[in-house]
């Protein structure tokens, strides 16, 4: 299995699940964004995008599907919730969260913020207001709880919490509410994470 990844993209995410399943693979981590700055990469990922998996025949573009793949193709394990469990809806409901609601909002300031400054200063503004109000549903259920579901530690951390990653380095401080301040405290110690983060 090989992932290719940036710094602080959403790599993190497939990068993090594999280390927590101390899975064997290769890294190939790049200048951002590699469509500009490692050309060749396009005739790997056309999209020019990262993360990138690429396992055997298999090739994924987005850093979730890679999760899912990675706990369900290299399982057993407990990152996974099954069918037969109680939480398995909110869990499938927190991983498509992560980005369809969390992290969209975050690539427009990413963009605008860092890539573009001066071109949409109001959309850097809005779409961090934007963010933290999508934010209230994680705040309130994680309301007394230490993880997302099933009373253990799954992807749906990881693929959420990367967010509020995210947040921390787009400078959304706003974020922090008490409950996802106290919740990323307790994952972002993980040695999982702390060696995904120090991968170059």
């Amino acid at each position: 299995m090989k992932i290719y990844g940036t710094q602080n993209s959403r790599a993190l995410r497939p990068i993090w699940t594999a280390e927590e399943m101390g899975l064997e693979y290769e890294l190939d981590m790049m200048p951002f964004p590699p469509r500009v700055f490692q050309k060749e990469y396009l005739e790997t990922n056309m999209l020019g995008t990262v993360p990138y998996l690429v396992d055997g025949d298999v090739k994924m573009t987005e850093s979730v599907a890679m999760c899912q793949y990675i706990v369900e193709k290299y399982g057993p394990t407990e990152l996974c919730v099954q069918p037969d469990e109680k939480d398995y809806p909110n869990y499938l409901n927190w991983l498509f969260h992560s980005d369809a609601t969390l992290t969209f909002p975050q690539t427009v300031v990413l963009r605008y913020k860092f890539q573009e400054p001066g071109v949409a200063d109001g959309a850097v503004e809005g779409y961090s207001r934007w963010f933290v109000s999508r934010l209230k549903l994680l705040e309130s259920s994680l309301e007394g709880k230490e993880y997302l579901c099933s009373n253990r530690f799954t992807i749906a951390d990881i693929c959420v919490s990367y967010a509020i990653h995210l947040a921390s380095n787009l400078e959304i401080h706003q974020a922090l509410k008490p409950n996802i301040k106290r919740w990323t405290k307790n994952l972002f110690e993980r040695e999982a994470f702390k060696k995904a983060l120090s991968l170059k």
